[in-house]
């Protein structure tokens, strides 16, 4: 428990030169009977390698879009209107089916938030992750079972269990399971998307911990998105915060616990209770977020923001730096100047 008002371990906000997913101000839009609405607007990030990088927000923020988006599962009426997602240097954006195809699970691959909705109710278990290898491996129907076994203890579940159905195991095992068809072809990026919604607290915290550590030992990059900000201050390494639509800050976790720049990120930290000291009064935020068709002028939170000025509802900030390894969309924080010095290095 401690490890979670420390912070997760410690990584510059800006990934590598070379990360395993780039996204460049991506749009996403959906056609709706008031008009064309963004729900992800101008979005950009990078994920290095062996990296685990949460994403936090409301409902409604944009944080599944994206992950779709990456997974190429958007259906209409939403669309990509502009931007890039490069996945191991590659435009996922440009791939043909047969090409997505091939790169789906074996370079990246999405662990959703109902383990139960995500696997056929009428295939065991085991017929389900053998298909994996059977499909993209070609692999024979014994070994792609002695596979299966083996990615199962992977997940601490028992071989005999490849007979089940998903109706007949609990619900954190279907979830375990899930992860470990996800796993299957060892991908670059494993994105997680409210992996744990449906768990109690217990076997959210186990199964949380088991993915920590097969990160560990098999090295993927993780897209870590959640509602649950203590769990993804302790296993992220750098964590974006979304608002309608856009990033508002961005930093290592760490950093973020301790000293959140934005007032929206700050009001996210006050919403649990910490684990030990005196108790705190819990402050929620007022109304609801904007919809992506009500957004208002200038910064989208100045509505629901208490520390707002006049400026706030003309001018539109944009994600700048706002100290050394810190990133922040605020009209209060002034913007990061790095020293001559430094640049002649």
């Amino acid at each position: 428990m401690s490890t979670i008002l420390q912070g997760g371990p410690h990584a510059g906000p800006r990934a590598a030169s070379n990360p395993v997913l780039s996204i460049k101000d991506l749009r996403v839009s959906y056609t709706t009977g008031l008009g064309t609405v963004n729900a992800v607007d101008g979005v950009s990030l990078d994920i290095g390698a062996g990296e685990i990088f949460g994403l936090a927000g409301e409902s409604g923020c944009g944080k599944s879009t994206i992950a779709n988006a990456v997974m190429r599962l958007l259906q209409a009426p939403a669309k990509i209107t502009a931007g890039s997602i490069d996945l191991n240097q590659c435009n996922v954006l440009t791939l043909s089916d047969e090409e997505l195809r091939r790169t789906r699970w074996r370079d990246m691959s999405m662990v959703f938030q109902s383990a139960m909705n995500a696997m056929n109710p009428v295939m065991t278990i085991g017929e389900q992750i053998m298909d994996v290898f059977t499909t993209h491996e070609k692999m024979p129907k014994k070994e792609a079972r002695e596979r299966a076994a083996h990615l199962l203890s992977l997940v601490d579940i028992k071989a005999d269990r490849l007979k089940s159905y998903p109706h007949q195991l609990s619900g954190g095992m279907r979830q375990r399971v899930v992860i470990a068809i996800a796993l299957a072809l060892n991908p670059s990026l494993l994105i997680m998307d409210e992996p744990t919604t449906a768990l109690d607290v217990v076997v959210q915290r186990d199964i949380m911990a088991q993915i920590k550590e097969l990160q560990q030992s098999l090295g993927f990059s993780v897209l870590f998105i959640t509602h649950d900000i203590s769990l993804m201050v302790e296993l992220s390494h750098r964590m974006a915060v979304m608002y309608a639509g856009r990033l508002v800050e961005v930093a290592p976790s760490n950093v973020l616990l301790d000293d959140p720049l934005h007032p929206y990120t700050t009001a996210l930290m006050n919403a649990f209770p910490p684990l030990s000291g005196p108790r705190t009064e819990l402050l929620g935020l007022p109304d609801a977020p904007p919809t992506s068709a009500g957004r208002p002028s200038g910064c989208s939170f100045h509505p629901r923001c208490p520390l707002a000025m006049d400026a706030c509802r003309i001018q539109d900030p944009v994600l700048r730096p706002a100290a050394e390894n810190h990133d922040a969309a605020c009209l209060l924080v002034p913007e990061f100047v790095v020293p001559p010095e430094r640049l002649a290095q």
